[in-house]
């Protein structure tokens, strides 16, 4: 174990990252070479232990050895969301107080447009060709040398919020004082993850969410092969575990929502007997879903809850699932507080504001004093949460209900989305689903369901009684929509995340 330098050095040719859509390989002597050029590079122009480099790009073969330059240099990599417009990236990369941004050639339109929103950034690179303003990234990291930094420190990923409620923020962690291949920077996982140097581990996501990026980084540390995917399709997530003889993954709930909606025949098509950990979090997973999952996959499920921020985790396998359906698991790190709006702590199987307990304030939200205090609990400071409501049983596990933010009050009574959609999402003509709260003059909010259809399904007048009907068998009276729209594509994030955010604006006519 330790990073890419002390994998080449055993390993070099060992596959340290495949693309999955192109077949294309990066050893580890490949990317050792590369991060070590590019971090020269990056030494030279100035940049120092601290320093921030902003990465703006699709699921790309050298997505990573940019990542690893700043890993091993000492400084702080913000991945960027790619599907940003420009000034969205300009606000990340200014907020960030990037001096030096990495993109490339399929990123140029929003490349151009943002050459005169960040000012401070003067370091900007272009993979696969290039643009006027953009140095050629291949052109210019060449002329370094493919050796180590005479002093190699660990840097650190400050990367920011999916922004569904609003403008995205920079979890901000100190770097630590150690160096890039010190062993207590690998991630402790549990024993039964059966992670290993030989595992080969699918990340359908995109690479600049938290979790596909900070488990790649993980199985590189490891000597692992990491198989990424340039965007999720349901049937190719299949081939490739069955191709690549995958080992271990990682999923969010709505990807195994289009899997199970494939045709038997598809989905019994591959084989998957590799395959003995499938991981997944990001989202609540509804209960029919993942019950179905585990009859298909077996018992290999391991689910976690936990945000960017790594303020706590919890965990839970699938026999322990199978047994508290609906759990997210008990505490690994941390110790769960449920809590109401004024703090104080809540009894077991009442829902509240779920808080961790640690020993320090883990996190700040990069030039937001506010929203840290916010996020911290009204008498204890090292409590914090993330905005999520759940309850925990009497065994601890705990409970997901829903984003605060998301919650609905219509007639003064409490409505938790979540249950809702998660009973949509069961109906074989839905393929995705969203509720949320518009206003109403007599009961301050009311209840609307917007559905995407499955492929073939006319959205009419009929199919919307029918899901109505269908919700009367599932969840309580009050909490049926009272009209239910239809859309092509709802506005879910890669990772999963639904941005309700947007959702909302165009109902109240926003931008």
């Amino acid at each position: 174990m330790g990073y890419p330098g002390t994998i080449a050095a055993r390993t070099p040719e060992r596959a340290a990252l495949i693309h999955a859509g192109t077949g294309e390989v990066l050893t580890y002597g490949t990317l050792d070479a590369a991060s070590n050029r590019l971090a020269q590079y990056f030494y030279a122009q100035g940049l120092r232990r601290g320093d921030h480099v902003a990465l703006f790009m699709e699921n790309h073969l050298h997505f990573i050895e940019v990542v690893w330059a700043a890993m091993r240099s000492g400084l702080y990599i913000t991945a960027i969301n790619r599907y940003l417009t420009a000034d969205e990236a300009a606000y990340v990369v200014n907020d960030c107080a990037a001096r030096a941004i990495v993109t490339s050639h399929a990123r140029a339109d929003v490349a151009a447009a943002l050459l005169d929103l960040m000012p401070d950034c003067p370091i900007r690179l272009m993979m696969d060709g290039t643009i006027a303003g953009w140095q050629s990234y291949e052109a210019t990291v060449a002329a370094y040398p493919a050796t180590k930094l005479a002093e190699e420190w660990a840097g650190e990923a400050m990367l920011y919020s999916s922004g569904t409620t609003g403008r995205p923020k920079g979890i901000l962690r100190a770097l630590q004082d150690l160096k890039p291949d010190d062993p207590s920077l690998i991630m402790p996982l549990p024993a039964d993850y059966e992670d290993d140097p030989d595992m080969v581990y699918l990340s359908p996501a995109p690479m600049y969410h938290a979790a596909p990026l900070m488990f790649s980084l993980r199985v590189q540390r490891t000597g692992g092969t990491v198989i990424m995917m340039p965007r999720f399709d349901p049937t190719e997530a299949l081939v490739y575990i069955a191709r690549y003889r995958v080992t271990h993954s990682q999923w969010v709930p709505t990807m195994f929502v289009r899997m199970l909606k494939l045709p038997e025949a598809e989905r019994r098509a591959h084989d998957l007997s590799s395959h003995r950990i499938a991981i997944h979090a990001a989202a609540p997973c509804p209960v029919e879903i993942k019950r179905q999952m585990i009859g298909w996959w077996g018992p290999i499920l391991r689910e976690y809850y936990a945000g960017t921020e790594g303020n706590g985790v919890t965990r839970i396998n699938s026999v322990d699932w199978l047994s508290h359906p609906g759990s997210v698991g008990r505490a690994q790190l941390g110790i769960i507080h449920i809590c109401d709006d004024e703090g104080r702590e809540l009894p077991v199987g009442e829902a509240g504001i779920i808080y961790f307990e640690r020993d320090q304030v883990p996190f700040v939200y990069h030039n937001d004093p506010e929203k840290t205090r916010r996020s911290q609990h009204p008498v204890h400071p090292t409590w914090s949460a993330l905005g999520d409501i759940g309850y925990v049983d009497a065994e601890g596990y705990l409970y997901l209900t829903d984003r605060k933010a998301f919650m609905i009050i219509s007639g003064g009574v409490n409505i938790y989305p979540q249950a809702i959609e998660d009973a949509l999402v069961t109906h074989p003509k839905v393929r995705d689903a969203a509720v949320i709260g518009l206003p109403n003059p007599d009961l301050g909010e009311e209840v609307k369901g917007v559905v995407e259809p499955s492929d073939g399904v006319e959205p009419d007048d009929a199919l919307a009684a029918e899901l109505t009907e269908y919700l009367r068998t599932k969840v309580a009276r009050y909490m049926v929509p009272r009209s239910i729209d239809f859309t092509d594509a709802l506005p879910r994030l890669p990772t999963g995340k639904l941005y309700k955010h947007a959702l909302r604006a165009r109902y109240l006519g926003q931008s």
